[in-house]
């Protein structure tokens, strides 16, 4: 059950050798400081910037997606094992695995279109942390070149050509944690070659172990200066674990089931993705040119039991969700400057394709892992091309403003592949959408700006629920659905920096969806519903105290309610949508020493939309203290839920029922009850990193 260190080590030795003498050239500085925030008179708007390098690396990190909270106002949690992508939430969104919130890693797609776990899934397991050199963040619909799944905001995560020295790091944790970390790079004049190497594996403080085994790897190969280059990047990832889902609260209150006990022991999963992507760059007199590419195969297999004895009292209510594919892709974009009705500015243009082959995407109910029944397996294939050009016009030194407008078209085509309804759910067809986007920007003072933006947005759905004629279990005449989901949005916002090391910001935000998607517990998947209307407020503050103190505070306030006509019996509340968002960190370095505490309150949200069934709130507290003993040797200790709340991570309100209820007859159409993943517990992480 245990990885061996040493092994891990030695391997990874053997793959970095030739990178042990490393020399920081030519794309070092760049590459390791990462992205800047935007300054007065740069940004577009007052809810985007970028998360600096040394802010989100000396953050403990339960989990590697734990880096997207380095946006402000969002928050990563678990329902399920740690090879799952986690659970999102963000400006009145329980964004599920993604449905709404885009994720790119150095220019490729993360999130997963037509998905067999839920729309838009964007599994951020893979990711090295210590390899990231910038977060940059949009929030809202209001840049061009942000497509599907944006509607709440999009993250570009950017990886590092060149690192000062090579290192080993080794973690060290309870329930049997480890992780294991080679990696360096080796810099020939303007000729830079990365690699990597992580190997984890972890338990857990569940009751049935999580058994998480996990293999991660990178190369990369970049060439170039500041000014114009090209890289090459490939990425290897697998992972297996068995998983706790969500349990009901009804057994930990009667003592039937313990606290981090499970349900189904037999749930689980096991994934890989393999990626090869390259980018190429240029500036000149004529303007910046981007050019990038990629290739990506994924495969997930799923089990999951949310419902436990519900619909099948005698075998079990478990489910398969199997996803194979090839995603293909390239984007193009040029940036010039221009003089236009006698006004300089920006001109900027992109093209993007992006193809989705998928050889299975399937639904298959199974006991223990062992399928019995195809509830649907389909074979999808997708293409989304889009077009966008926007024009940047400074009209005075205080005033600017910008108009843009994107085009999205999306192919499809469905192949049922299960026997019964399969072939009379199969299907083609295409839907288009044009997204005008506009922002206005005045700058006050050298120290202050405000801004309005305004935008249209898309979320993609499932295509399968596009061809739909009937439902896969029942036969039953089924109602198909849009491709394409339009979202309007728009911004006020404030942003004041009164001195280099401070920067605030202040927005006040709507957005109204043509369709909402909603969680439905016994599949584990998503359906649209009514359309729907999303208002906040959101304000940020960056500071350094002195030379050795510095603050992060983040509050977001939001409110989410369903539009249009009520069915019957339910209300008109967006059930699980976050409505309260608190992130503070606390910063202190001297020396040799760096501590970082970060707090992060989730506050009470409607598990229902009647609002008659309200969540905890969960507050967290984490730890993280670095000793830098001398230039070889840094020491490192991680403490996780330092005030050891028993909160949850998720809830949800549905009807389920257990084999002990099914033995004594009480469960009729099922019994009403909040489902919840506990949080972990208080737990201490040991890492020591070497620099050769």
């Amino acid at each position: 059950m245990k990885f061996c260190q040493s092994v891990c080590f030695g391997f990874a030795g053997l793959t970095l050798m030739p990178l042990a003498h490393a020399q920081v050239e030519h794309l070092a500085e760049i590459q390791i400081v990462g992205p800047r925030n935007p300054s007065i008179g740069e940004a577009d708007s007052a809810s985007e910037g970028t998360t600096e390098r040394e802010s989100f690396q000396s953050r403990p990190k339960l989990r590697p997606g734990d880096i997207i909270e380095a946006v402000p106002g969002v928050v990563a949690t678990q329902h399920s094992g740690d090879g799952k992508a986690n659970q999102y939430f963000l400006r009145g969104f329980n964004l599920d695995h993604g449905t709404d919130f885009s994720v790119h890693l150095d220019g490729m797609p993360i999130n997963l279109p037509t998905h067999a776990h839920g729309q838009g899934y964007s599994d951020l397991n893979f990711l090295i942390p210590e390899l990231v050199s910038g977060v940059r963040y949009r929030k809202g619909p209001y840049s061009v070149d942000a497509g599907d799944f944006s509607l709440a905001g999009s993250a570009s995560i950017n990886y590092v050509s060149t690192l000062a020295q090579p290192f080993a790091q080794a973690t060290l944790g309870p329930n049997n944690y480890q992780r294991s970390l080679m990696a360096g790079s080796r810099n020939d004049d303007d000729h830079t070659w990365l690699g990597a190497l992580e190997l984890v594996g972890n338990d857990g403080p569940w009751q049935n172990a999580e058994g998480l085994r996990k293999l991660n790897a990178v190369l990369r190969y970049a060439q170039g200066t500041r000014s114009q280059g090209w890289n090459v990047t490939a990425m290897a990832y697998d992972s297996r674990w068995n998983a706790t889902d969500q349990i009901p609260q009804r057994s930990m209150d009667d003592g039937t089931l313990a606290r981090f006990g499970t349900m189904d022991p037999t749930d689980g999963g096991q994934t890989h993705r393999l990626s090869l992507s390259g980018q190429w760059f240029t500036t000149s007199a004529l303007g910046q040119t981007q050019l990038s590419a990629y290739a990506i195969d994924s495969a997930l297999n799923l089990w999951s039991n949310f419902t436990y004895n519900l619909n099948r009292p005698l075998l079990g209510d478990q489910f398969e969700q199997t996803d194979r594919r090839r995603v293909y892709g390239a984007q193009a974009s040029h940036k010039l400057s221009n003089t236009l009705a006698g006004q300089d500015g920006v001109l900027s243009l992109g093209a993007q394709w992006r193809g989705d082959r998928m050889d299975e995407v399937g639904l298959y109910l199974t006991q223990a892992r062992v399928r019995d029944t195809t509830v649907r397996q389909d074979k999808v294939s997708q293409d989304a091309f889009s077009v966008y050009a926007q024009q940047l016009l400074n009209f005075t030194p205080n005033w600017r403003a910008y108009l843009g407008l994107r085009s999205d078209v999306l192919n499809y085509q469905v192949k049922g592949q299960e026997l019964v309804f399969g072939p009379g759910n199969s299907g083609s067809g295409s839907d288009s959408l044009w997204q005008p986007k506009a922002g206005l920007a005045w700058t006050l003072s050298p120290h202050s700006e405000l801004f309005a933006n305004a935008g249209v947005g898309f979320h993609s759905n499932d295509v399968r629920g596009a061809t739909i004629t009937s439902e896969p279990q029942t036969g039953l005449p089924a109602t198909r659905v849009p491709a394409l989901v339009k979202g309007v949005g728009s911004e006020l916002g404030w942003r004041f920096t009164p001195e280099p090391d401070w920067v605030s910001t202040l927005v006040l935000w709507q957005l109204k969806m043509d369709s909402e998607l909603i969680y439905v517990g016994d599949t584990g998947t998503t359906e649209p519903g009514r359309p729907s209307t999303r208002h906040g407020i959101e304000a940020t503050l960056r500071g350094k105290l002195n030379r050795h103190w510095s603050l992060e505070l983040d509050v977001a306030l939001s409110r989410a309610r369903f539009e249009g006509a009520t069915p019957l019996g339910q209300g008109d509340t967006i059930d699980n949508a976050v409505e309260q968002v608190v992130s503070a960190g606390l910063n202190w370095q001297d020396g040799p020493w760096r501590t970082s505490l970060r707090l992060r309150h989730l506050g009470p949200r409607a598990l229902d939309t009647l609002n008659s069934v309200r969540s905890d709130a969960t507050t967290l507290l984490n730890l993280g203290v670095r000793y830098v003993a001398n230039p070889a040797l840094t020491l490192s200790l991680d403490v996780f839920n330092l005030t050891n709340q028993a909160s949850n991570d998720i809830a949800y309100y549905y009807a389920s029922c257990t084999a002990r209820e099914v033995a004594a007859g009480q469960c009729g159409a099922g019994i009403n009850d909040t489902h919840v993943h506990p949080m972990e517990p208080r737990s201490v992480r040991l890492t020591a990193r070497v620099n050769f």
